[in-house]
């Protein structure tokens, strides 16, 4: 019976990631109109290595991503917050940038979407909604403009000490 549990959360996880992939060319051709960052990976992994943009390019070469044109900032949220690119992940930060008061129709369908198919985490996401709400907001910057900046700094200027704990961003 574990198993067949097991299974069937696998399953979940594999539909929300499948309306991830499908549904972010329609977001970002419908809703998305400013110019791509003219950044690469490689281009990120050049910065200091305590620069924000050589922690984006070290979690996109971890990741082996690139930075998807118009919403680049979503990876800099993962570098931010600490998140991983785990789907439970995927929806914590979603529900965190929420909290931080950020607002748009993808937002609010990953975690409607998120929550009804994988309520198993909620409690996890609703901590991850109040960090938001109480960490100085942090959704609305130029990331491009802060590739330069310290990521220590940047998250020290954003997140209590308590936040980082809780991020896991920091050794106890």
């Amino acid at each position: 019976m574990n198993n067949l549990f097991k299974f069937i959360k696998h399953q979940r996880k594999q539909l929300i990631i499948w309306m991830f992939e499908h549904s972010q060319r329609i977001y970002t051709s419908m809703f998305k109109n400013h110019q791509p960052w003219s950044v690469s990976k490689a281009d990120l992994l050049t910065f200091p290595k305590p620069s924000f943009g050589r922690h984006l390019g070290e979690f996109l070469n971890e990741n082996n991503f690139e930075l998807i044109p118009k919403v680049e900032r979503h990876d800099c949220y993962h570098v931010l917050c600490g998140y991983s690119t785990k789907v439970e992940d995927e929806i914590a930060l979603q529900c965190l940038c929420y909290g931080n008061g950020k607002r748009s129709p993808y937002l609010y369908g990953a975690i409607i979407l998120g929550i009804a198919i994988l309520p198993d985490y909620y409690k996890y996401y609703y901590k991850s909604f109040k960090t938001g709400k109480t960490a100085n907001t942090f959704h609305h910057f130029d990331y491009q403009k802060l590739l330069n900046v310290s990521i220590s700094d940047f998250r020290d200027a954003i997140f209590t000490k308590n936040e980082l704990l809780t991020l896991k961003l920091i050794a106890a």
